[in-house]
């Protein structure tokens, strides 16, 4: 059963490409798992949708999660980078699990209404300062696992998005100076329970936000050099094939700069921390009448250059 799963993702995932599969020289980091492997390693995509280089077969020295990874900086990017450009045995996508890119990090900082179509969908005026809300880190779970419909609401929804991971501690950054604290870019799945997020809980939208599942990221870590621009980038969402969110990252009324500066004139920022920039139109709840995830349901969320995520809806 469980190789014939695999078979059947690795097939959803090659006809989800909408932008081909091209090898590359990409940095594309990776947690991933596999059944010779004890516990969870860090590796290479070797491309969107390619085979994965073991990170700590190259280099035992190296750490064997992303948070750790990233806290070194420059001394761990360089091995990766030799990785790289190296000629390296690669691990088969079939043989693989892929976890989330960044487990446990210290913070999920979300932001809501933050795509000038989406608020023209709601018939909202633009935001004239971020909307910042959370998700706890509990929500996560790696790019082809399961999102699960809990019993307390009836209302769950998707919502593509383009994540930022942290690589630099900071406080108080300038957008001047935000990029450099950024590590790369991913895909995330803001799933939203919509009854707890716009009715119960005094309206606050946290618990809406952060059951168990409700945070799909992957499948890779792409560093921002690797990423031509990421404030213009396709993003869409498909709903068991149908595409229900179409849009791009250029619709984003605050960029990544203007967020982490923000932001971080309340908390600081640590490597690891994740940033999910806001959702484009099409989801769910705006829809007439509503439309809403259930048992069975298969979700895709693509960004061009960054990679697909497909989730069963259990």
């Amino acid at each position: 059963m469980l190789v014939s799963g695999r078979r059947r993702l690795l097939t959803a995932l090659l006809q989800a490409q909408k932008w081909p599969f091209q090898p590359s020289r990409d940095m594309r980091l990776v947690q991933f798992q596999a059944p010779d492997l004890v516990g969870p390693h860090l590796g290479l995509e070797t491309g969107n949708g390619g085979g994965v280089i073991n990170l700590n077969a190259f280099d035992p020295t190296l750490p064997k999660t992303m948070t750790q990874f990233l806290e070194q900086g420059e001394a761990t990017l360089s091995v990766a980078r030799r990785a790289l450009a190296a000629q390296l045995p690669v691990l088969p996508r079939s043989e693989v699990t892929f976890l989330a890119p960044v487990t446990r990090p210290d913070k999920v900082v979300c932001v809501g209404m933050n795509y000038a179509d989406h608020c023209k969908e709601q018939n909202v005026p633009v935001p004239k300062e971020p909307i910042i809300f959370s998700k706890f880190a509990s929500s996560i779970v790696g790019p082809y696992d399961e999102v699960v419909l809990p019993p307390e609401s009836q209302e769950v929804d998707w919502e593509a998005e383009l994540a930022v991971v942290i690589g630099k501690k900071g406080k108080h950054i300038k957008a001047t100076d935000a990029m450099a604290h950024v590590a790369g870019f991913t895909v995330a799945h803001d799933v939203s329970a919509r009854d707890w997020q716009m009715r119960r809980n005094g309206k606050q939208w946290l618990l809406g936000k952060t059951f168990d599942t409700f945070c799909p990221l992957g499948p890779a870590l792409v560093t921002k050099d690797s990423v031509a621009d990421p404030h213009n980038l396709k993003i869409c969402c498909r709903v068991n094939g149908e595409v229900v969110q179409s849009s791009n990252t250029n619709q984003m009324v605050f960029k990544t700069e203007d967020l982490i500066a923000w932001v971080s004139q309340f908390v600081t920022f640590y490597p690891g921390d994740v940033i999910l920039t806001g959702t484009p139109p099409g989801v769910g709840v705006f829809r007439k009448p509503p439309v809403f995830l259930k048992k069975g349901d298969e979700v895709q969320c693509e960004i061009e250059e960054l990679g697909v995520i497909i989730n069963k809806v259990v």
